[in-house]
């Protein structure tokens, strides 16, 4: 963790690194300015490369430095500097050195904090001081070994869960911050990797069970009046849970028919930032979420900045509504339990069934792409449709309806029973229709 620092009193720079486990900070005479940085940066690579080849002289680089007592000890094959020569060894590095694993951790989360979001933060620094420092701490980060990690891995696949033990999810979370931890430390100090070979435990897909627009109906015919309105916006907009617990009247714009998504409330607070990028977004009110925003605003408390309140004036607590509002309610109506975030992945598959453009649907749903679309929610669509391969059967005929009049019309399951080359012969037909009829059907397209 070594850098070129300044101190704010004198202006001048120093050289901040870890020998042997020890913090140390040598200081120069030279001010702040490019050129000097670029010196010292020099020196520090330096001393941060015999440090790493087990060849550092502290005395030999910082001669008058009060440290220089504490490491007065020769490194054995050290390379003497020109005209000097080697004096004998009296103790061996066997390893590169470098510092106690809880003050690289301790630096690390400093480092990287400010880029993390509070959730995150305080989930990062409840694995370090639950799980990593009491096993990590007192040892230098660069002594870590693969067989540390798996012995590590192995014990905590042993700790409590909700359902026994911890599950695989839990433990990867656990082992990727070590991950972090320990590369970081191997790119700085030139140590072998101790994650090397480790593989994450697998885990098991996330379950995806959107609703029928049958069962949206039901729910929402059945659901407590105070919470109809917010249910129909998650059904139709595809909102996460933060953001729609989140959602404030200032960013409610009924003159343009928008949702502004803009931030979140997470575990009780409001985040002033959303999941990422792309979910800053906004989303097109559907006459359904129009009406529903419109009857939430008739019995709004002006008082208050959410659109969806409880009880106390506050956001809706996800914890809470999952519990005594929601699956009490699919118990009622004796459908299968799932999770509230379930709502998001409905409006997915239903966009998508009602043949909706899949970048607008990405966008509405605060995607970055179209990716993960296709591959988490499109096979939900042929089960909602039930048309799968009309469209192209429509496309072909329509085509070669003027060639071959008297030819029998290609159907969805004619389409399933072609070979490869038939396809490819049928739409080699396609691409010899007159020019007329391409034309009409790109009008059609477009």
């Amino acid at each position: 963790m070594a850098k070129v620092r300044v101190r704010p009193e004198t202006g001048t720079l120093y050289l901040d690194f870890f020998y042997r486990g020890v913090r140390c900070r040598e200081q120069t005479a030279l001010a702040d300015t490019t050129e000097n940085r670029k010196k010292v940066q020099s020196l520090l690579n330096r001393v941060q490369k015999d440090i790493a080849q087990g060849a550092f002289d502290y005395t030999a680089i910082f001669p008058g430095s009060p440290r220089a007592s504490q490491f007065a000890t020769a490194v054995e094959g050290a390379i003497p500097a020109p005209g000097r020569r080697a004096s004998a060894p009296v103790a061996a590095a066997p390893r590169p050195s470098t510092p106690l694993f809880a003050d690289f951790a301790e630096q690390w989360f400093l480092e990287m904090s400010p880029q993390w979001r509070r959730l995150h933060r305080s989930c990062v620094r409840e694995v370090l001081n639950k799980n990593l420092l009491p096993t990590f701490g007192k040892s230098l980060v660069g002594d870590v070994t693969k067989a540390d990690v798996l012995a590590f891995r192995a014990e905590v696949a042993k700790c409590p869960g909700r359902k026994g033990t911890l599950g695989n999810a839990r433990i990867n979370k656990i082992m990727c911050f070590l991950r972090q931890i320990l590369n970081e430390a191997a790119d700085r100090f030139e140590v072998t990797p101790a994650f090397r070979g480790v593989k994450p435990l697998k885990q098991k897909k996330t379950d995806v069970q959107p609703f029928s627009l049958d069962e949206v109906n039901r729910i929402l015919g059945a659901v407590r009046v105070d919470y109809r309105n917010y249910l129909a916006v998650r059904f139709f907009t595809g909102m996460r849970t933060g953001e729609i617990n989140g959602l404030q009247w200032k960013y409610v714009d009924l003159e343009r028919s928008l949702i502004l998504v803009r931030e979140s409330v997470v575990a009780g607070e409001v985040q002033d930032d959303t999941k990422n990028q792309s979910s800053v977004r906004d989303i097109p009110m559907q006459p359904m979420v129009r009406e529903a925003i419109l009857a939430q605003q008739r019995v709004r408390d002006p008082a208050v900045p959410w659109v969806f309140p409880s009880r106390e004036g506050g956001p809706i607590d996800a914890h809470n509504f999952t519990n005594r509002v929601w699956y009490p309610l699919l118990r009622y109506l004796e459908l299968e339990k799932r999770r509230p975030y379930q709502t998001r992945h409905t409006a997915a598959t239903l966009m998508l069934a009602s043949g909706e453009n899949p970048e607008w649907i990405a966008r509405t749903l605060g995607h970055s792409n179209t990716d993960m679309l296709f591959r988490v929610y499109s096979r939900y669509v042929p089960n909602l449709t039930r048309l799968d391969g009309h469209a192209f059967a429509g496309l072909i005929n329509s085509r070669l309806a003027g060639q071959e009049a008297t030819a029998e019309p290609v159907t969805s399951v004619d389409l399933d029973a072609m070979s490869p080359e038939q396809l490819r012969n049928a739409l080699a037909r396609l691409l010899k229709a007159k020019p007329e009829s391409c034309k009409e059907v790109r009008g059609k397209d477009h």
